[in-house]
């Protein structure tokens, strides 16, 4: 376990995460709103295309940002029933390995919204008539 480490660390990390996590919900509700206005006026064979492929991702996005956010909860109440109890020692070998597989899973998820979103700025900005 890296000196670093330490549960209150953890906890702000994880709601930060969330925060990030909610706003990026919100986003995802405007882009979809957009691409319905894009659909209602452009039925292209390949726009159709396009948006029915960015509404897959967006959806699957969203998936992915519900089940973080749900393990994150988890995993903040565990800390946080366990700091309340005093086993310290156990919950920050426990946590650790746990907040090892949620940072990798949130630096995948953060990748692919990146991405994602670049690539639908970049749709929109060619996409338009």
């Amino acid at each position: 376990m890296p000196k670093h480490f330490s549960i209150m660390g953890l906890h702000f990390r994880y709601r930060l995460w969330i925060a990030e996590m909610n706003h990026e919900i919100n986003m995802l509700r405007i882009f979809d709103d957009y691409i319905a206005e894009i659909s209602a006026k452009n039925n292209e064979a390949t726009v159709v295309k396009v948006i029915a492929n960015f509404n897959k991702q967006f959806v699957e996005l969203r998936k992915e940002i519900d089940d973080l956010r749900h393990e994150m909860h988890l995993a903040k109440m565990t800390l946080a029933a366990a700091s309340r109890e005093g086993s310290i020692v156990k919950t920050k070998d426990l946590s650790y390995k746990n907040h090892v597989a949620l940072r990798k899973r949130y630096l995948s998820y953060r990748k692919s919204f990146d991405k994602i979103k670049k690539d639908f700025v970049q749709f929109e900005g060619l996409g338009q008539p």
